[in-house]
């Protein structure tokens, strides 16, 4: 059962303010991952404390270098369940994981970091983990 959306709102924003795009439908999600070509990072946003306090700290810090995807794209777990599952058929060859961050590049899997390369680590490590993939994919 999904929380109340009045309790996720502001773990939303946390990524929408940066300048996310949510994808909330199948449709949303076959419109950005199904047909973009330009480098796309995906996060799998979730409720969890290392969502919070780990993976979108992280995410913020590694956009402030020089080299960065050129779409910026989220699912929330166990909120907009369909997207979500929808998103998980463009990450091949991992289970199922929130959080989690996809890297895309001509519309292919790049870069893959699951909830078990987040969770007890610090954001500005994590952080560098992505910035590496980005000088390496984008």
């Amino acid at each position: 059962m999904p929380y109340p959306e009045m309790m996720v709102a502001p773990m939303r924003e946390d990524l929408v303010r940066v300048g996310f795009t949510e994808m909330r439908t199948p449709a949303d999600v076959d419109a950005v991952l199904g047909a973009e070509k330009r480098t796309t990072l995906l996060v799998v946003n979730s409720v969890c404390g290392c969502a919070a306090a780990m993976m979108r700290p992280a995410v913020y810090l590694s956009l402030q270098g020089e080299k960065k995807p050129e779409v910026l794209t989220t699912v929330f777990a166990g909120q907009d369940m369909d997207a979500t599952d929808r998103s998980r058929d463009y990450i091949t060859g991992f289970p199922p994981s929130s959080p989690s961050i996809a890297l895309f590049k001509d519309g292919e899997l790049a870069y893959f970091m699951q909830r078990h390369q987040i969770e007890g680590r610090h954001p500005e490590d994590i952080a560098g983990d992505l910035q590496a993939a980005y000088v390496e994919h984008c």
